[in-house]
């Protein structure tokens, strides 16, 4: 499977993802966000950023990071950056990855499917699956989660009007007759729970709430990380807030 970023690879093991070709760098800064300057063996390496959100605690310079081989060889940027080393936590910050690790494991977190379609558009909006369970419509978005603090996992690291968009579309779509999921896949291994970052963008807690309460599935999932690689890992507790 290739995209226009990185090489991607399927594997027969389900929720699997390989990036054929990686090196590790040192992070040395960032000129605007899709752009990275990263040192490898002495040489600096101008990279993309396949991802738009700050990632400030993580794009730190002196950080070890993950680069990813880029699809066209001949492109400006011949190297994507795909994870950092924080502490003892490899974390994954390419932003196709979430869609790509759950395409492969849907079924088995939705449950078993006769359909399974991704990039699905309804009316105005598209979602990142649409499937079919028997007789109920399934549709699913997509986050992926990067931002921990002391075990803690957050979403999102920047205020987002197309995550808020899509937890609202789902909801008025659950009261439609659709069975409707919102799936945050954490980017790394460890975390004790999921909680919505109030800091950052508290209606977006707010309208997970919302969600929960009009039937929406929301459900967390850590990942197994290695530089070259991404896994589903196991599902992990998530903590909805009170809003008065």
């Amino acid at each position: 499977m290739q995209k226009c970023g990185c090489i991607y690879l399927r594997n027969a093991v389900a929720g699997l993802m390989i990036y054929p070709r990686v090196q590790w760098a040192v992070f040395i800064r960032r000129p605007n966000r899709f752009i990275a300057d990263c040192k490898a063996d002495g040489e600096m390496l101008r990279c993309h950023v396949n991802n738009t959100g700050r990632c400030r605690e993580l794009l730190v310079s002196g950080h070890r990071v993950v680069l990813a081989a880029a699809a066209n060889p001949g492109r400006q940027t011949a190297w994507d950056l795909i994870a950092v080393q924080k502490g003892g936590l490899l974390i994954n910050i390419d932003s196709q990855a979430p869609n790509k690790v759950v395409w492969e494991f849907f079924p088995q977190i939705v449950g078993p499917c006769t359909l399974v379609r991704p990039e699905y558009r309804l009316g105005d909006s598209r979602f990142d699956f649409y499937a079919e369970k028997g007789r109920n419509r399934v549709l699913a978005e997509v986050k992926g989660v990067t931002l921990e603090d002391r075990g803690t996992v957050y979403f999102p690291d920047a205020p987002t009007v197309r995550g808020l968009k899509h937890v609202t579309e789902l909801t008025e779509l659950a009261g439609h007759g659709y069975e409707c999921w919102v799936i945050l896949l954490v980017q790394m291994e460890k975390a004790t729970h999921f909680e919505p970052n109030d800091r950052t963008m508290p209606a977006f807690g707010m309208a997970l709430n919302a969600a929960v309460r009009a039937g929406v599935h929301v459900v967390a999932y850590t990942c197994r990380t290695a530089p070259d690689r991404l896994a589903l890992g196991t599902p992990l507790p998530v903590v909805f807030h009170s809003y008065s």
